[in-house]
Formats: C-alpha cells, structure tokens, sequence
C-alpha cells in the first residue's frame, strides 16, 4: 500500500521559511553557468572545433592533404567530416546534432526523474546526485583535447541529464518552501539571481579569455579552464541549498532499489492518465510552451541577428549577452514587485506585450549602431527573467499535490520539445526573404499567440480545479 500525501506544507515560521528560500535561490546561482558558459558561449564554438581537429588529424595521418574546401584552402568546420557509430557528418554540424541528442535523452529521463522524487522522502539527495553529475562532467571537459571529441559528447549529455534533471526537483521545491502568497516573488528573486550569478560567472571567465596571453596560456587552454571553473562553481554554490533546504514531502512509498524505478514509472504512467482531469493547467502549460520557444529563439538567434544583419563585431556581441545577463536580475526582481501588486497572470500579458515591442524595435536596429542594439538588449533583459519565473511560480497553483515534480518535468520537456519551432520559422523566414530582419520581426507570432491564450486560461478555476489555495492576487 502507499499513501497519498496532502501536499508540501512550507514552514509555518516565517524566519524558516526565509532561510530555505533564500537557500533555493543559490541553485539558480550555482547551475546557470551551465548555460551562460558551457552552452552558449564557449561549447557551441569549442567542440566543433575540436572534432574538426580529429578530422584533419585522421586525413594527414592517412594521406599529404589536410581536410579542405573545393579551392584547396584550410576547411571551415563544414567541410570537416566526422563519423560517429557509422554515420558521418561535418565538424560543423556536430554541436546542433549534440543539442538535439541531448533533448532526446531528457524527454526519456525527466518524467521518471520526477516521478521517483514525488514518491521520495529525499528530493535533497536526488537534486544533490544529479547537480553534482552536471558539476563534474563540466570540470571534465577540461580534459576534451587533440580531438578527442568523442569524450566531450559522453561529458556534455551526462551534464545535460544533471542539468535538466536537478532543474525538475528543485522546481518541485517551490511549493514547499513558499506559501501561494509568496511564490511569485520567490520565484522571480530566484530567477533574477540566476540571471546574476550566471552574468558574473560568465564575466570573469571572459576576462579570463580575453587576457590569456598575460597568463601565458593558449586559447585551447583557456577554454577548457574555463569549463573547469564552471564545473566548480556549479558544485560548490549547489552545496548551499542543499544544507538550507528541508524535506517538506510525505513519502508515497517505501521501495528499494530497482523497485523504486519501477515505482516511478508506475506513477509516471498513473499521473499522466490524471492529467486530463486538469485540462486548465494543461492549457496554461500549452500557452507558455508557445511563449517560451518565442523566447528561447530570441535569444539563441540574437548574435547570428547582429553579427550576420547588423554587421556587429564578436566584441559587441559579447557585451550584449553581458548587459541581457545582469539586466535580467533586475527585470526579475521588477516583475515579482509588479506580481504582488496586479498578479502574475496580468504581469506576463504585460511582459508579453513588451517583448513584442521589443521585437519590433530589433527590426528598426541600423547596421553598426551598436548603442540601438545595447538598447534592445536591454528590453530583452527586462522581461526576460521576469516572464520565465513568473510562468514557473503561476503553473505551480495548478499543480495537483504531490506531483510537484512530475508536472514540471511536463514543462521542461515540453519547453524541449518544441523549441525547434522558433528556430526554424527564422531559418525558413530569412531564406524566403533574404533578409533576417524579416526573420526576427516573425517571432512576433509566438508572444501574440501566447499572449492570447494566457488570457483565455481561467486561472482562479485552474488553481480550484488542482485542490490548492488560491492566493490573494493572481
């Protein structure tokens, strides 16, 4: 037999209560370097390179001809073939095929991730095993060297399954640590100092990068410390939650071993069979699935925007990741003040709404005027962690109880699994048109539509429907 649990109780003393939030909040401090620095900045430009490495390595050692283009010249990463279990495709393409296994494997780990940590009395130990996985496979793609590319890809999906799996159970935490009242500015403080820790992690790697001359190391070298340090910065502020944090949730059962595997799936397939008793909460889920791919795309095809329309430098493009980065900590904190006041459900139509103007202004952005586009990247900056957190603490009043973990691992993979939308309406946008100022000024599609469908979800009737405690201002 199992028992169903009530649902997460945070601590009724508010002083414990403050302790454990502001504990969370170090989790989106510590893993957001994953993103700013493993993913976005130096991995994309780093592993393809690597693979390209081994490519020329194997056709010297085979043949006088190094791999090259049709003229001869050194190849790009394109024209630098690579195989992998009998397929072959360019060094180039490596890092897109890489992001797209990477989803794959989350869309089968996450459910059952959060489907044992719902039926677990230790969500603490199950967010600390797979935070300190992503933490160490970080630090070791220090040793992704002389082409040994084949390496990067094993550490880069064991991280990512660290990263995206801890996400789920931290999510999960929210409602225990936050009463209805209070998690939309938790949420946001949370997301805001995400934003922040990954901005600082990322700024003093940069000036790492930047100077590594004067520390007398290769720009190979200072990439790989770079990940290093990741790596460690990830594992060590994760460590801080994880002493703050209490466990709030009822045990559903007392399995061992395998049988804790089958357990979750069991609930897995038992909860995704409840869902349809809560198509509000899955319609909330299938609006911000719309919105976030609009948001996600914008900001992956930001610097192919400025440096391939605007004609932008890598040094320009940088900044602007910088600003977005420690702009969004204040965007996050304005909107759970905001929230407090009108709702989290009126704060992200509002925040949808400018994210359409700032698209628009993107459009207007003149080529070289670097201020124009330092100005748009504000504007994302400001909305951008505050229609992310809001999102996360509004969808958890519609949660049932006790499947905190399960539902959000619904809205990680769904976030996943549609984020090829965004992405290829520019790509087919800019070829169709020749032009990606037509390309951007599309996205505009995905907010309008999510923005629609925010408005139609009842979210009071959501939140009754889930049995849980409606808060004062929603």
């Amino acid at each position: 037999m199992t028992t169903i649990p009530s649902g997460p109780a945070p601590a009724a003393d508010a002083r414990q209560r403050k302790r454990e939030q502001r504990g969370w909040y170090f989790y989106d401090w510590a893993n957001s370097t994953f993103f700013t620095s493993v993913i976005t900045v130096f991995g994309a430009l780093y592993m393809g390179s690597v693979a390209a490495d081994d490519a020329r390595t194997d056709l010297t050692r085979n043949g006088p001809i190094p791999c090259v283009d049709d003229l001869g010249r050194d190849s790009t990463l394109q024209n630098c073939d690579i195989g992998l279990f009998g397929l072959t495709f360019p060094a180039g393409s490596l890092w897109g095929y890489l992001l797209a296994a990477a989803t794959i494997v989350q869309v089968l780990v996450l459910p059952v991730t959060g489907a044992i940590a719902d039926r677990s009395q230790s969500k603490k130990k199950i967010l600390g095993g797979f935070a300190f996985l992503g933490a160490a496979s970080s630090a070791l793609l220090f040793f992704v060297a002389d082409g040994n590319w084949e390496l990067g890809v094993v550490l880069y999906m064991l991280g990512n399954i660290g990263y995206g799996a801890s996400i789920v159970v931290y999510y999960s935490f929210l409602p225990d640590i936050a009463t209805p009242d209070e998690r939309d500015a938790v949420s946001s403080r949370g997301w805001a100092f995400g934003y922040l820790g990954g901005g600082v992690a990322l700024a003093l790697q940069l000036a790492f990068y930047l100077g590594r001359d004067a520390f007398g190391v290769s720009e190979s070298t200072a990439v790989r410390i770079c990940f290093l340090t990741s790596g460690i910065w990830w594992a060590a502020f994760t460590l801080i939650p994880l002493r703050r944090l209490q466990e709030h949730q009822e045990p559903h059962g007392r399995e061992q071993g395998v049988s804790v595997l089958r357990a979750g799936f069991t609930e897995l397939r038992d909860t995704v069979k409840a869902a349809r008793a809560f198509p509000l909460t899955l319609a909330f889920l299938g609006a911000y699935l719309v919105y976030t791919d609009g948001i996600s795309t914008v900001v992956t095809v930001s610097a192919q925007y400025g440096k391939e329309e605007l004609k932008f430098a890598d040094e320009v493009l940088i900044a602007t990741i910088l600003v977005i980065q420690f702009v969004a900590y204040f965007g996050g904190v304005a909107h759970g003040m905001i929230a407090r006041r009108f709702g989290a459900k009126k704060t992200i139509l509002g925040s949808l709404s400018v994210w359409i103007l700032v698209i628009g202004a993107a459009f207007f952005v003149q080529a070289g005027q670097q201020f124009q586009f330092y100005a748009v990247a504000v504007g994302i900056g400001l909305v951008l962690g505050g229609t992310n957190a809001l999102s996360r603490s509004l969808y958890s009043q519609m949660i049932p109880a006790g499947k905190e973990a399960q539902y959000y691992s619904l809205y990680e993979i769904g976030e996943r699994g549609t984020s090829w939308m965004g992405p290829l309406l520019f790509a087919a946008v800019g070829q169709a048109t020749g032009s990606f100022r037509y390309a951007i000024i599309a996205l505009t599609v995905f907010f309008v539509i999510g923005l629609v469908l925010v408005a139609l979800v009842p979210v009071r009737r959501a939140i009754a429907a889930a049995g849980n405690r409606e808060p004062t201002v929603i």
